[in-house]
């Protein structure tokens, strides 16, 4: 009774409860419920993945039955029941779950309804190709392997995984004290992603997600909102809105139906129609007359059949209110990091997954490097025994044994252990010249086979580019569209995407009044033409600025006072071609007399990094584009200006234009853009010509090359001249004549650099329009008056606006 008393130990029942359960979570984190960053796959489907390609049941390979794969993987591999493998095979087959499959299922292995896949006796199965891109180079010595549960055998710690299958499968498992649920995504888009990090380290996660849009799920479906995504992919965690495709029809009675194609991810489709059944039962749900599943082997379609009197749209929202067709998807994207469990980001994830790779190629590349100089070493000495065939030859006959003679080469020869035996083995058909010429060519190829795998091994850069060139492999091999549209959800909704784009006309009036005119309303006519009636103006008013630009640009106001505003063309209210448009204060935040003289249109894709200003006194400055990014409601200082001077004209500008400067009586200046130093945006800037009395300055344009220098005048005339006329000279001067101004011409109203293919509006004070095409007008000298472009009758022009047309 004593001894037994001495084998029995006293432990507190708390500490081993703490040790115990802490033993089990251990257990059920590192090998049960939790994926591998590097491989995306749980212990389970890691299994059964190497125990298919142990059964040599690859893609090629005839299916066999489901119940080998188990008994293989519990007795070898896997100690739990054999429901946890079968259900975790068949769910690697079901296309509807995952994304990608890695196991061609035959037979019956559940639906989209809830069917539960067949008994593992019944049904078959065999690897999918992309499964061997996870085993690709396996025997490569590329990965570690440990003891499995007996310590008989050997199973791997991780797979290869040449493509990054955590992100394209997802995984969803529920440990202790902590559960992940990592969505599917597109194999395109993660393998882009990954090749971007590859060349950029440094790039964050806005950066990966212009590739990797957000999940990809096999179901389809529409993700409402980037919101969840950006928070996922930022934090590791966020919630993503899915919701059900479905479409509004109408019957030929008058009735609307909703069709559902398309269901979120792991929505049970018979359990849904039975939910909304039970609803429109229960009156939860009103406006449902009936309710089947029409769906085929064509695809899915349920068919709810809404009430004469119902509004369809009204019953839709209630049906993503409360029912599955509107569902959200919890993202933690925890893995196990070093067999510890971490919550990544994504740029974390590719970054371990580019790591995992880098070793695998660094391996792979140490064993074929391995293998290439072991047979470099034996094919070397199969060249000296040909070299000395007939001394090898006379050495074997006089050995009495095989280890005699191996041990008379080696000391013959210098050969060593390895190639004394390859000279024993070699067969008498080598001595041929051929065989000869083989060896050479073998041991050329092996030489640069080692140098290519050394270079590999000494650079890293090699490394990574192998890395890109085997995913764009598998990409190219294995990608597909993406089955699951990203929509705005309504507090994202960019009001500019649902703005169509097109080409209009803004024109702004002396009084100020602003409209947007689609550019077709006005019909090219010729010269000479009377044009047709743009817009009904107030009494005195008249037409100052017409630009033609698109919905979705910027528009620059710059204001007589040296300020700047800004609006989307889209902002401008449209008004009919004889409307007068609305006041621009209504728009703008202008005070007393301030006025807008200049529009400038800034496309989203420009290329020029510079806006040029020239004031009526001939004052000019250059300032970057850059200082006009965030401008305020009420406007920012564009230039600073003298009490009795304006602003008239803003030029964009790469840096190294020239410009010509022209004044209203008739006088021009040729100088270059560099002539002008760069100024902060407050600045005054510099003169630009010197002025004569009663002048000052109607128009700067840049200058062309074999472009020409077109001039309007008060009174309709106008001609062409070449730029070559106009030698350049230095800021600051008094220019050159460039019109002959008389009194039936008037004064210089408009000038513009144009080519033969440009076309012209002109304005008049009455609020004609006439459209000419450049080529159709005069190319005169410097000093002459040109030829009328419009017949002005109790009228004058007052602008001129430029359009290039695009092929």
């Amino acid at each position: 009774m004593d001894r037994e008393f001495d084998n029995i130990v006293e432990i507190n029942i708390e500490q081993e409860m703490k040790k115990s359960y802490l033993d089990y979570s251990m257990s059920v984190i590192m090998s049960r419920a939790l994926p591998d960053v590097r491989d995306g796959l749980k212990p389970v489907h890691r299994r059964i993945i190497y125990a298919m390609d142990e059964l040599g049941m690859g893609p090629d390979k005839p299916y066999r039955k489901s119940a080998r794969v188990v008994g293989d993987v519990l007795g070898k591999y896997h100690p739990h029941g054999d429901s946890s493998v079968y259900d975790a095979m068949v769910r690697l087959a079901q296309d509807f779950n995952i994304r990608y499959p890695l196991v061609d299922g035959h037979g019956n292995f559940g639906s989209i309804d809830g069917d539960e896949a067949a008994a593992m006796r019944y049904t078959e199965a065999r690897m999918t190709k992309l499964a061997m891109e996870m085993l690709r180079d396996i025997g490569k010595d590329t990965i570690d392997y440990r003891p499995n549960f007996d310590e008989t055998l050997k199973e791997p710690v991780v797979l290869p995984s040449r493509f990054p299958n955590l992100l394209v499968n997802g995984s969803s498992g529920i440990a202790v004290g902590m559960a992940t649920n990592i969505p599917p995504h597109n194999l395109k888009e993660v393998i882009d992603g990954a090749i971007v990090l590859i060349d950029n380290p440094d790039a964050d996660v806005e950066e990966l997600m212009t590739s990797i849009k957000g999940p990809d799920f096999p179901t389809a479906g529409h993700i409402m909102g980037k919101e969840g995504i950006k928070s996922a992919y930022k934090t590791g965690r966020g919630k993503i809105t899915v919701r059900a495709v479905t479409e509004i029809e109408e019957t030929n009675k008058g009735r609307h139906r909703i069709i559902v194609t398309e269901l979120p991810y792991q929505v049970n489709k018979a359990n849904l129609i039975e939910k909304i059944a039970e609803y429109v039962r229960d009156k939860k749900l009103e406006g449902i007359s009936d309710l089947r599943d029409e769906s085929d082997r064509e695809g899915m379609r349920v068919v709810i059949e809404i009430k004469r009197d119902a509004n369809p749209n009204v019953v839709l929202n209630n049906l993503y209110k409360h029912t599955q067709l509107q569902t959200t998807f919890g993202v933690i994207m925890l893995a196990l990091v070093n067999d510890e469990p971490k919550i990544l980001d994504l740029k974390q994830m590719l970054t371990h997954y580019i790591a995992h790779q880098k070793d695998i190629i660094t391996r792979r590349t140490q064993y074929d490097l391995a293998k290439a100089e072991e047979r470099a070493h034996i094919v070397e000495g199969l060249k000296i025994a040909l070299d000395n065939i007939d001394e090898v030859i006379r050495i074997i006959r006089s050995s009495k044994t095989e280890a005699i003679a191996k041990e008379a080469l080696m000391d013959s020869f210098g050969l060593s252990d390895k190639q004394s035996q390859a000279i024993l083995d070699m067969r008498l058909r080598r001595l041929t010249g051929l065989e000869r010429e083989k060896l050479e060519e073998e041991y050329e190829a092996l030489i640069k086979e080692i140098n290519r795998f050394r270079e590999i091994l000494a650079n890293e850069r090699l490394v990574y580019q192998i890395i890109k060139e085997e995913l764009i492999e598998i990409k190219e091999k294995y990608g597909d569209p993406r089955r699951t549209r990203i929509m705005p959800s309504a507090d994202e909704i960019d009001i500019e995407d649902m703005i169509e784009e097109e080409d209009v006309v803004i024109t702004l009036t002396h009084f100020g009044y602003i409209k947007r005119t689609p550019e077709y309303t006005y019909k090219t006519q010729k010269r000479g033409g009377k044009g047709i009636v743009a817009l009904t103006t107030r009494e005195e008013d008249f037409v100052e600025d017409l630009y033609i630009t698109s919905t979705h640009d910027t528009i620059l106001f710059f204001t007589n006072k040296g300020k700047v505003f800004s609006l989307k063309a889209y902002e401008i209210p449209e008004g009919g071609r004889q409307a007068k448009g609305t006041a621009i204060i209504n728009l703008l935040n202008l005070t007393g007399d301030e006025k807008v003289n200049a529009i400038v249109p800034i496309d989203k894709n420009t290329t020029e990094s510079n806006l040029v200003f020239i004031t009526k006194e001939g004052i000019i400055k250059k300032t970057s584009l850059d200082n006009f990014e965030n401008i305020r409601k009420n406007g920012i200082i564009a230039i600073s200006l003298r009490d009795s001077d304006e602003l008239i004209g803003v030029r964009k500008t790469n840096g190294n234009r020239e410009m010509i400067v022209v004044t209203k009586k008739g006088m021009s200046i040729r100088f270059d853009e560099n002539d002008v130093r760069e100024m902060g945006r407050s600045a005054m800037g510099v003169k630009a010509i010197s002025l004569r009395d009663n002048d000052q300055v109607v128009a700067m344009e840049l200058v062309e090359e074999g472009k020409k220098l077109l001039v309007i005048s008060e009174y309709g005339f106008g001609k062409r001249t070449s730029l070559d006329e106009y030698k350049i000279q230095n800021r600051g001067g008094k220019g050159l004549i460039t019109y002959n101004i008389k009194e039936k011409t008037g004064d210089i109203v408009s000038a513009k650099v144009v080519d033969d293919n440009d076309e012209l509006l002109i304005i008049s004070f009455t609020g004609t329009i006439i459209r000419l095409i450049a080529k159709d007008i005069s190319i005169m000298g410097r000093s002459t008056q040109g030829v009328t472009l419009m017949k002005m009758k109790d009228d004058r022009v007052v602008a001129v606006a430029k359009y290039v047309e695009e092929e």
